[in-house]
């Protein structure tokens, strides 16, 4: 089994400059590792909240370090410096617009500011990138609700098999 490259990006000016830890990144790599049970490497970024160096760094993760997943963390408010989805869409050949729109409505459910949240996801190539939001709490409720389907998309898409630990979160695949 192949080992599959999942991109974590943080897009935050002061994690990027040392002023505090990114505990959202950190929460998304946790996350993962509790839910994956085959072989993966994370390739993790903590970027600034700029969109060139956004879109950049999704483009390297995706054509040059081969993720399969991409997923990003901050940047989805509605402040000026928050454009991660914007560089996601540029960077995209596809939108999955249902990501969003699931992540919102399950972040309903434990705070009204969660219409505030811009996240997305989309293709490019033959990867799957999602944006979550920026705190370790909402990561975990938005990762629970979407990656379900994500192992799916990505198998559709001729990427790499993602098994996850079923006492943790069952992805769902069609029976053959």
């Amino acid at each position: 089994m192949m080992t599959a490259k999942i991109g974590i990006v943080t897009a935050s000016d002061r994690a990027s400059a040392g002023i505090y830890e990114d505990l959202s990144g950190k929460a998304i790599i946790d996350t993962l590792n509790e839910y994956l049970k085959s072989p993966w490497e994370p390739v993790y970024r903590c970027i600034e909240d700029d969109r060139n160096t956004i879109e950049n760094t999704l483009k390297d993760l995706v054509d040059n370090e081969k993720c399969c997943l991409v997923v990003t963390t901050g940047g989805t408010g509605p402040a000026v410096r928050d454009v991660t989805p914007e560089a996601t869409e540029n960077v995209c050949d596809r939108m999955m617009p249902g990501f969003g729109e699931l992540m919102r409505s399950v972040s309903l459910q434990y705070v009204p500011t969660a219409i505030l949240s811009r996240q997305t996801a989309g293709l490019r190539g033959t990867s799957l990138i999602v944006n979550l939001p920026g705190k370790p709490k909402s990561i975990r409720e938005c990762l629970d609700a979407v990656f379900p389907a994500i192992p799916y998309c990505i198998d559709l898409m001729d990427g790499a098999y993602l098994e996850t630990n079923e006492d943790i979160i069952k992805a769902f695949r069609p029976k053959k």
